[in-house]
């Protein structure tokens, strides 16, 4: 690795976190708790059912195991940066993998729901620094012409992580219990920790530049963190709860999103015009950056979006055991598995835009293909419609993670790498909250218009419930019943259409934002200039 300014244009290995060792072992040790942690964001969704029974709540009380992690992680990730550069990099990060691991022990060996959630929310608090401190730290190890294949390794972390969520869970919680989808972290949670600290170096420009803010005193943004605690913290809980609570029709979801609004408002002006703001907005002045931003949340939103939508069809509408529905997703992880090497060796050599563009592309052709799917698909063919979305993924988040950086200064590094984690992760909450309320308006829409096709007036209605009657006839069981098995092929079709409609609204999602990737200036991120914004 260079000792000084590389190719990189004011790249220096100053801030390397490598020390004595190869940068690759510090890539594979760093990934182990955020893989962990990402993990963590969809594992749990599988075994709702399992914990309100265990811990005898409704469905709905359960899933405020979910909301209670998700506003506790998006309020952190955000603040992770200034956390990062005023406790230190590597001691922020391992106190993050210690707490982590802490909570997670905690959430396995809950009592009742509420200990469960005070858990969750300890355990989102501490992983809300793992992604941003490990994006940190490969941006400041790694020169920019070898960034590709540095943020090909994360983004096996960042996407793989949450296709192998569902399958795992469901494989837990059909053999073992729903406790163990917490446990099984404590044992990674614990060699990540001492892996960390043997090998991950604290380099002495980021000490250096630590000791120079302390220098000045701790200056803590209070306001700052407030705001970003009500802003996003009551965005989440909108998006998360919007649909359950029939979104503005509800008191909390209206008080929610007024909290939530005002105090976003405020913070965009509060951090422009604070001297040491504890979220850098100013970062956005870089059109690379924002585009980056957006192109991320669109990302985030596509990825955990249809990773959920997809098991949630084959359920619903295939009858698919929660196992068998993350096993379908399993195709597309191994598609990007074999798809990020080649992602990773062309950024860097290849113009950004014209991997973004096209993989864009792939998309919303791969969404197109979800949009005909039918209701009689068969395991085989929800696997390829994963795999062709899949395949393309590396080829957005490779790049992303690369060419964000291009135009910044290295002791801005840790502010992005938050600000990036804070666009994946609201693209993803927005993401599966649109799908979920267009999910559920799509689905009384074409119930409401395949029953009035289904006119007793219409010889064909009347034949069909006729030759049925027949056959049910001699089984014996009243609750089969012609009008019931036709109601339920209602709502199986309404249900099909719906999904439908969301995939063919995801699709122009894409291809609206798809020509912005051509208006960032980068090209090759190996030759982009490092020193300051443009």
């Amino acid at each position: 690795m260079a000792s000084a300014a590389s190719a990189g244009g004011g790249w220096s290995d100053s801030r390397s976190a490598a020390g004595r060792y190869s940068p690759w072992l510090i890539v594979a040790i760093i990934s182990i708790p955020t893989f962990m942690e990402v993990l963590d964001t969809s594992i749990a969704n599988v075994a709702l059912d399992h914990i309100a029974g265990g811990l005898s709540v409704s469905a709905d009380q359960a899933t405020w195991v979910l909301t209670s992690y998700l506003v506790a992680n998006a309020i952190v990730i955000p603040i992770s940066g200034w956390l990062s550069d005023a406790i230190g990099r590597k001691r922020y990060f391992l106190i993050s993998i210690a707490l982590f691991t802490l909570a997670s022990l905690m959430c396995g060996l809950s009592p009742n729901l509420t200990t469960l959630v005070l858990a969750r929310v300890l355990q989102g608090i501490a992983g809300g620094g793992l992604a941003p401190v490990e994006q940190s730290i490969l941006a400041d190890t790694f020169p920019p012409e070898k960034r590709g294949m540095a943020f090909a390794a994360f983004a096996i972390v960042v996407v793989v992580g949450p296709v192998l969520g569902p399958t795992l869970g469901g494989y837990i919680v059909e053999y073992a219990s729903w406790h163990w989808v917490f446990l099984i972290n404590v044992p990674i949670g614990i060699a990540a920790f001492f892996l960390a600290d043997i090998f991950v170096d604290e380099p002495k420009a980021v000490q250096d530049d630590r000791a120079k803010k302390m220098k000045k005193g701790l200056r803590i943004d209070y306001i700052g963190v407030l705001l970003v605690a009500l802003g996003l913290g009551f965005l989440e809980i909108t998006f998360d709860r919007g649909q359950r609570e029939d979104w503005f029709a509800s008191p909390l979801i209206i008080a929610s999103a007024i909290i939530s609004a005002t105090s976003l408002i405020a913070l965009v002006f509060w951090e422009l015009n604070h001297d040491d703001p504890v979220v850098d907005l100013r970062l956005m002045k870089s059109r690379n950056f924002s585009l980056t931003l957006g192109v991320m949340a669109i990302t985030g939103m596509i990825l955990f979006g249809t990773t959920q939508l997809i098991p949630q069809m084959l359920q619903q509408v295939l009858g698919y055991s929660s196992l068998d529905a993350g096993l379908a997703l399993t195709f597309g992880g191994v598609a990007t598995l074999l798809a990020v090497p080649f992602a990773g060796r062309l950024t860097g050599k290849v113009d950004v835009r014209m991997l973004l563009f096209p993989a864009l592309l792939v998309q919303a052709a791969a969404l197109w293909n979800m949009a005909n799917l039918n209701a009689d698909i068969t395991f085989l063919d929800a696997g390829v419609a994963r795999v062709y979305q899949a395949i393309a993924l590396p080829f957005l988040f490779v790049p992303i993670n690369a060419i964000a950086y291009v135009g910044l200064r290295q002791d801005q590094t840790a502010q992005a790498s938050s600000l990036l984690n804070v666009a994946r992760n609201l693209g993803g909450t927005l993401g599966i909250s649109v799908a979920q309320t267009l999910l559920a308006s799509g689905l009384q829409r074409h119930q409401s218009e395949l029953v009035q096709k289904l006119n007793p007036l219409d010889p064909n209605y009347n034949d069909w419930l006729a030759k049925a009657g027949g056959q049910f006839a001699g089984q014996g069981d009243p609750s089969i019943t012609p009008l019931a098995v036709l109601y339920s092929q209602v709502q199986r079709q309404a249900s099909m259409l719906a999904f439908l409609d969301v995939f063919r609204t995801l699709m122009i999602v894409v291809l609206i934002v798809a020509p912005l990737v051509l208006f960032m200036r980068s090209g090759k991120t190996g030759g982009g200039s490092q020193g300051g914004m443009h």
